[in-house]
Order: C-alpha cells, then sequence, then structure tokens
C-alpha cells in the first residue's frame, strides 16, 4: 500500500503540532518518524492511522491501485502503541481469538502456535490483567505483525521490553514484515527502526 500526504498539519486550539508535511511511503518502505518527547510523533502517526482528523491537507491511500476511502483504512492496518489496550480480563488465548477475529492470521500461523511463540507456559490461562508490562507488550506486538495486513505502524514498539523482549521484537520483524509498508515512531532509532529505509524528523514541520 502507498500512502500520499499532501500539506498535512494538525493544530490543537490555536498550536500546530506540525504543518505543512507532505511526503509519500511506498508499498514495502520502511519509515521512522523521529522527535523528541512530545513533539509530535504520535499525533502524526495517529492522523496517518484515520484516527485522529488532520486540520489542513490531504491523505490519499492506494492499494494495488484501488483508492482506499479513509474511513476503511484500520481494515488495512496493524498498530502498536503504548496508548493502544488490551482487554485485561481475558486470558491469552481470549485475547488472541477476539483480536484475530477482525484480522488475518499471516500465512502458516495459528492460535496455539502464537502461544507456543511467546512462551508463556506458566501464564496463558491467567488473566492479562496479571500479565506484567514487558509481557503485555510482547502480545500487542504479536497481534500486530502476525495480522495479515499491508500498513505495520509501531509507535515506540520496545517500550517496557528487556533485551530479550528487543531480540524478540527485531525477530518478528524480519521474520513477518517483509513487504508491508511500515511507519515507526522512536526516539530509540537505532534500537527500534535500525531496519527503516529513511526517516522523518517532525521538528522540521513545525
Amino acid at each position: 500500500m502507498t500512502i500520499t500526504l499532501k500539506g498535512i498539519g494538525k493544530k490543537f486550539n490555536t498550536e500546530w503540532i506540525f504543518r505543512n508535511l507532505t511526503s509519500r511511503f511506498e508499498a514495502g518502505e520502511r519509515t521512522v518518524i523521529t522527535g523528541r518527547n512530545g513533539s509530535g510523533k504520535s499525533t502524526l502517526l495517529q492522523v496517518i492511522a484515520g484516527n485522529i482528523h488532520h486540520t489542513q491537507g490531504t491523505i490519499e491511500y492506494n492499494l494495488n491501485g484501488k483508492v482506499i476511502p479513509d474511513t476503511e483504512i484500520f481494515r488495512h492496518l496493524s498498530l502498536v502503541a503504548p496508548y493502544q489496550e488490551l482487554i485485561e480480563d481475558f486470558t491469552l488465548k481470549e485475547m488472541l481469538e477476539f483480536h484475530f477475529s477482525f484480522k488475518p492470521l499471516v500465512e502458516g500461523f495459528s492460535i496455539p502456535k502464537i502461544i507456543d511463540l511467546l512462551s508463556f507456559s506458566q501464564a496463558k490461562t491467567k488473566p492479562i490483567l496479571k500479565y506484567s508490562s514487558g509481557m503485555k507488550q510482547r502480545v500487542k506486538l504479536v497481534c500486530a505483525l502476525l495480522s495479515d495486513t499491508p500498513l505495520l505502524f509501531l509507535d515506540e514498539p520496545t517500550t517496557n521490553l528487556d533485551k530479550a523482549g528487543i531480540d524478540f521484537y527485531l525477530q518478528l520483524v524480519e521474520d513477518h514484515a517483509k513487504g508491508r509498508t511500515i511507519l515507526v515512531c522512536s526516539n530509540m532509532q537505532l534500537v527500534e527502526s535500525g531496519f527503516c529505509d529513511r526517516e522523518i524528523r517532525i521538528e522540521d514541520y513545525k
């Protein structure tokens, strides 16, 4: 999927978070959005994802030569973000079954195979409420990266992960992100997004 931004901007009250941003994300391209904390990286990502309406400019989504309406973009998108919620009363199996009732699994995977991949043998029957923050982040990662969608948006994807968790994340990207259009919001560029092809600095659009 390609995404074309033409002069987009977002303003809250009288303050511009970013403005006059024109760019094109080609199918299969990997882009990191960088900037200090509070600079607007997540806002930009949410605007591109269609979760927040932009104040100015236009966004066009094109999949295999067909324009996709912004109201339908969520069907083609997987997201990992700190503000993303899991249903914490669910067990791991229930959470995965719920998520993958809305998103198709990548070829060759099943719910039992994902549970095995996570290796939560002592916790798989516990409610997610009982999981550590790092375990919850791993669940978010497998839900996004093992969904068969052309768009993959990763907002601070290594949040709460230790070194083993970061290695797990990077291996998921290596194994399951080929051919997908990826946007990463990152303060830790080399750790989270060393696989990206290009960079957008949000401060350039203030």
